[in-house]
């Protein structure tokens, strides 16, 4: 009895003295537990990251409420920083109105509301503008600088216009090639050039010619604001309608044709004819050169042979200009006492020619004129001059 007893004691005692059930219910506890523990931790860290963002939202508000509230006592409803001046200034024909108004500006406001970006790109799509500039000066004062675009001709789509100015489908171009149509128009527009027959592309203020034709008469002109071409050929109208050429008229009526290509070749020809029009004193007429060699030219007939052709009777333009000679003074002729000469007598057979005293006599066959002798060269003398 005592063995088994012993033995079913060190049987117990290398068995578990808890259950399974019971070691699951105590591991469950230590999890809830640690759970519990890790929420609190948690929940504290993100109350501490709440509790810091509130801090800086709040001072960041007071910050921009202090900011907000000094900027707009001591500058934005300052009294002494509203816009009271605005100077404007122009080169061209833009108006003080018709700036204000794109610009977007207006006396009374205050001078840190407005957006000097803003009011430098409206003006900016303005046609006629080329550069702006646009100053703050303080306290109260805004300084507008604008320099337009010089016009240097008109162009249209139509082949002949009388009047640009009353046209709507005449507009202005300047050297880049940008289209303008201004308000105020200048009488020293109407000296300008005309490009006529341009009707490949829509033409609308603001817009950048992209015709071929359009580009190449504009290089023209270019060429032609040289010292001498400047005054002798002053080009009136280019006519860029045949699409092979351009055919210019100058102001003397005379038309010369271009080609596209070679424009500064083409001027230096056209500038040796007009210099030998010039030596000649002969006006041209027509001038081709599309041709580099044997080029056709005509010359226009002189005034003095058209108005003989329409009155033979007249006078030539050259004469008709010159003041007449003054009438020479006449001496009252005295009669004098006819004597009557004695007249010789001849044989018939001889005849003898009319003279007076102190004129020699006439000769019908003059006598020859004397011969002159051929005088023999002289050799050299060989021993004074050995090499000659």
């Amino acid at each position: 009895m005592r063995a088994q007893a012993n033995k079913t004691r060190i049987q117990l005692g290398n068995r578990r003295l808890s259950t399974s059930r019971q070691r699951r219910q105590q591991h469950l506890l230590d999890v809830n537990v640690r759970a519990r523990r890790a929420t609190r931790y948690r929940n504290r860290q993100i109350l501490v990251v709440l509790s810091k963002i509130a801090l800086v939202v709040a001072i960041c508000a007071g910050l921009y409420y202090g900011v907000r509230t000094g900027l707009s006592r001591f500058f934005f409803d300052n009294p002494e920083y509203r816009l009271a001046t605005i100077d404007i200034q122009t080169d061209g024909t833009l108006q003080r109105d018709q700036v204000l108004k794109m610009a977007g500006l207006r006396e009374g406001v205050n001078i840190f509301s407005i957006n000097l970006a803003q009011v430098h790109d409206r003006l900016q799509r303005l046609p006629q503008v080329d550069e702006v500039q646009v100053d703050r000066n303080m306290p109260n004062e805004i300084d507008i600088r604008i320099t337009e675009r010089k016009p240097i001709a008109w162009i249209t789509s139509e082949k002949a216009v009388t009047n640009p100015f009353a046209s709507d489908v005449a507009f202005l171009i300047d050297a880049r090639g940008i289209l303008m149509k201004e308000k105020k128009l200048l009488t020293e527009y109407l000296a300008l050039p005309m490009i006529t027959g341009c009707s490949s592309e829509a033409l609308v203020p603001g817009k950048v010619i992209e015709s071929f034709e359009a580009k190449a008469a504009l290089e023209l002109l270019r060429l032609t604001t040289t010292s001498f071409m400047q005054t002798r050929f002053q080009i009136r109208e280019v006519d860029v309608s045949k699409g092979y050429c351009l055919l210019v008229t100058d102001k003397n009526h005379a038309q010369v044709m271009f080609g596209f290509d070679h424009l500064d070749t083409q001027m230096q020809r056209l500038e040796q004819f007009l210099v030998y029009s010039d030596d000649s004193h002969r006006e041209l007429e027509t001038v081709n050169l599309l041709v580099a060699r044997n080029i056709p030219v005509t010359f226009a007939r002189p005034v003095s042979a058209v108005l003989s052709e329409l009155d033979p009777d007249s006078e030539p333009a050259e004469a008709m200009h010159l003041p007449k000679p003054a009438p020479k003074e006449t001496k009252p002729v005295v009669a004098e006492p006819q004597i009557r000469k004695a007249t010789p007598v001849f044989p018939p057979s001889k005849k003898t020619l009319p003279y007076s005293p102190g004129v020699k006599k006439y000769q019908s066959n003059p006598s020859p004129m004397p011969v002159r002798k051929a005088i023999p060269l002289q050799r050299f003398n060989q021993e004074s001059k050995p090499n000659g």
